[in-house]
This record gives structure tokens, C-alpha cells and sequence, in this order.
């Protein structure tokens, strides 16, 4: 894993991209989450975009030249659990190593804040992708479910 300095704010890695700790313009975000579909069934205001960004506990950005091409956001107690969720990589950005980048800088947030439980919530087909930076899957059994509404 990543040390404490590997993960903090202003470092380059591969492809020049800059990786920094702290929450985007919103208006990026907007973009950038706009790309993933996921909420085409219930789409989302720029102020409740602002107001997941205000309540997130950690963040990872990834900038080219100034434009966001990547993001993770934390949402923590800060103590026993952590919920790793959004990370987005722009899609012609993809498969450069900037999706493993970010998730790698927020485990070790974690890590060196010594959360016991650290969990994930993964757009659907990114099984794979995760299990190669040390995620399982939770058993059929598990505890953890989703609440679905009705109707």
C-alpha cells in the first residue's frame, strides 16, 4: 500500500496527472459524474452534488492540466467504517492506471487513520477491477444490503 506522503495532495504519477487530496469544483464533479449514468433514472442537482461533496470525508482528484479526469470520495465516521464510493475516471482516461491510482490513495487515507472496516460501493461489471486492489466480494450471506423503494 501506499504510505502517508505517496498519498497526500500535489503528487504527479504516471501520465502527468497530478493527484490531489480535497474536493473539486463542483461543476467538474458534475461532469465527471454525469459520465457513469448512474443516476439517469433520478438525476441529480448541482446543489445535491454540492452537498455529497460537503459531507465527504476524504477525497483523491486526479487533474490534467488543470481539467479533473478523476475523483474518490470517502465517506467515513472517521473511526470504524469507511465507504469508499465515486471513484470516476473520465472515459477517455480510462485503463491508464488512474482508476488504480486514486483507490490505491484511498485505502492508505484509511489505512493511516487506522479504520477497522473499510468497504466499497462498485458500479456494477468492476468486480474484477477491484478484486485486483484487494477488495472481496461479500457472500450471498454477508451482512450488508441495498434499500430498493417500492414502486
Amino acid at each position: 500500500m501506499l504510505d502517508h506522503d505517496a498519498a497526500s495532495a500535489g503528487v504527479f504519477g504516471r501520465n502527468n496527472v497530478e493527484y490531489r487530496n480535497g474536493v473539486p469544483e463542483v461543476a467538474a464533479y458534475a461532469t465527471l459524474f454525469a459520465t457513469t449514468g448512474w443516476a439517469a433514472d433520478r438525476p441529480l442537482a448541482m446543489s445535491e452534488l454540492e452537498r455529497a461533496l460537503a459531507g465527504t470525508w476524504r477525497v483523491v482528484a486526479a487533474y490534467d492540466a488543470g481539467e479533473l479526469v478523476g475523483i474518490g470520495r470517502i465517506v467515513s465516521d472517521g473511526v470504524v467504517y469507511a465507504l469508499i464510493v465515486d471513484v470516476i475516471v473520465a472515459p477517455s482516461w480510462q485503463r491508464r492506471g488512474i482508476g488504480t491510482e486514486i483507490t490505491g490513495r484511498l485505502v492508505a487515507m484509511c489505512e493511516v487513520a487506522s479504520i477497522r472496516y473499510i468497504h466499497l460501493f462498485a458500479a456494477q461489471g468492476k468486480r474484477a477491477f477491484y478484486e485486483r486492489q484487494g477488495f472481496v466480494a461479500r457472500a450471498d450471506d454477508a451482512p450488508g444490503m441495498r434499500y430498493r423503494p417500492r414502486g
